[in-house]
C-alpha cells in the first residue's frame, strides 16, 4: 500500500537534527578549520539561533505529549466555543498563560488540532503566544527603559493581529491545508508510553525542521550587508519593508528580540514595533517549522496572511500609540 500524500515529502527529521549537534560538540575545531570571518559569523549565528529555540521547542513538545496522551480525542471540541467570534479572541488570549517562544507553540498548536480543536482558535494561539505572554511583555519594558507604551503597544497589536489571523482562517481556510496535523496521531498504548512517543517524534520532527530554519536565517544574515539598514533606516515606508523583512531573516526568539530593536535607534519606534510583532509570528525558522507540522500547503498561505497582518497591526497600533 503506498504513502499517503502527507508521508511522502516527510524530511527524516534524525538526519536534519545530527548536523546541529554535531556543530554544537564541535563548533570549536569547526571554527579554527574553517578560518574566515564568514564562516565563524555563520556558524556563531547558527548555533545561536538553534541553541536559543530549543529549550522553547522542548517545553512545546512537551505540553503537546500531555495533549496527545492526556486530552481525549473530541474533548476539545466540545469544550471550545463553536462561533469563530467567541472561540478566537478567547484562544489568543489563552497565549497569556504559556511563557514560552514561538517555536514551542507551532507543536502545540499541531496537537490541538489533531486533538479536534477549530483550526483558526488553534492558530490564534500560535500567533498570540509567544507575543503576549509576560516573560515577553516584561522583557520589552526592560529593553525600552522610560517608554512603557512599546510593551503595551506590542501586546495590543500582536493580538489584535493573532486574532485578525483566526478570523479570517475561520472564514477561508480549509480542513485539507492542516491535514498533516490531523493524521499525525498519538501513539498506542497506556497514557505514559503515548506521551514519551509522542513527545520524543514531535521533538525529532520538529527539531529537524527548525535546523533547516537556522541555517536558512544564518546564511541570509552573513550574505545582507549590514550597511543597508542605514540606507534606509528613516525611509519611512523602506523603513517600515526593512523591519519586517529583517524580523523574518534575522529569526530571533521573542524573549530577545526587543533587546535587539531597542539597538536599532536609526529606526522610529513603530517601524521597531513592526519588527517586535512580525518576528515572533512570521521568520525563517517559524516557516519551516509550520511545514514540518502543518505541511507545505498550509505554510504557503498562512505565512503570508500573518506577515500582512502583523506588519497592518503595528502600523495602526503605532500610529496611535507610538
Amino acid at each position: 500500500m503506498g504513502a499517503s500524500p502527507v508521508e511522502r515529502w516527510e524530511l527524516p527529521a534524525e538526519l536534519v537534527l545530527a548536523p546541529m549537534v554535531a556543530v554544537v560538540w564541535f563548533r570549536g575545531a569547526l571554527a579554527g578549520w574553517l578560518d574566515g570571518p564568514a564562516i565563524g559569523t555563520w556558524l556563531t549565528i547558527f548555533v545561536a539561533v538553534s541553541v536559543q529555540a530549543m529549550p522553547f521547542l522542548v517545553l512545546g513538545v512537551v505540553l503537546s505529549g500531555v495533549i496527545a496522551a492526556f486530552v481525549p480525542a473530541g474533548a476539545l471540541a466540545r469544550i471550545v466555543p463553536t462561533r469563530p467570534v467567541v472561540a478566537v479572541p478567547l484562544a489568543g488570549l489563552a497565549g497569556v498563560a504559556l511563557p514560552g517562544c514561538e517555536c514551542g507553540a507551532v507543536p502545540i498548536a499541531g496537537r490541538l488540532v489533531g486533538r479536534g480543536a477549530p483550526p483558526a482558535a488553534a492558530l490564534a494561539f500560535l500567533l498570540a503566544a509567544p507575543a503576549v505572554n509576560p516573560v515577553v511583555i516584561v522583557a520589552t519594558v526592560v529593553a525600552f527603559p522610560g517608554r512603557p507604551e512599546m510593551a503595551v503597544a506590542r501586546f495590543v497589536a500582536s493580538l489584535s493581529a493573532a486574532i485578525a489571523v483566526g478570523l479570517v482562517w475561520a472564514r477561508v481556510g480549509r480542513d485539507e491545508w492542516v491535514e498533516r496535523a490531523r493524521l499525525h496521531a498519538a501513539a498506542d498504548g497506556p497514557g505514559w508510553v503515548r506521551f514519551v512517543r509522542t513527545a520524543s517524534d514531535d521533538f525529532l520532527h520538529a527539531g529537524g525542521f527548525l535546523v533547516v530554519g537556522a541555517a536558512a536565517a544564518a546564511t541570509l544574515r552573513v550574505v545582507v550587508p549590514g550597511s543597508l539598514l542605514d540606507r534606509v533606516g528613516g525611509s519611512g515606508a523602506g523603513a517600515i519593508v526593512a523591519m519586517a523583512a529583517l524580523a523574518v531573516l534575522l529569526a530571533i526568539c521573542s524573549e530577545a528580540d526587543a533587546f535587539v530593536a531597542v539597538g536599532l535607534s536609526q529606526f522610529s519606534l513603530t517601524a521597531r514595533l513592526v519588527f517586535l510583532v512580525v518576528g515572533p509570528m512570521v521568520d525563517l525558522k517559524l516557516v519551516a517549522l509550520q511545514v514540518g507540522v502543518f505541511g507545505r500547503a498550509f505554510a504557503v498561505r498562512f505565512a503570508p496572511l500573518a506577515l500582512a497582518s502583523a506588519v497592518l497591526s503595528a502600523l495602526l497600533v503605532g500610529s496611535w500609540l507610538l
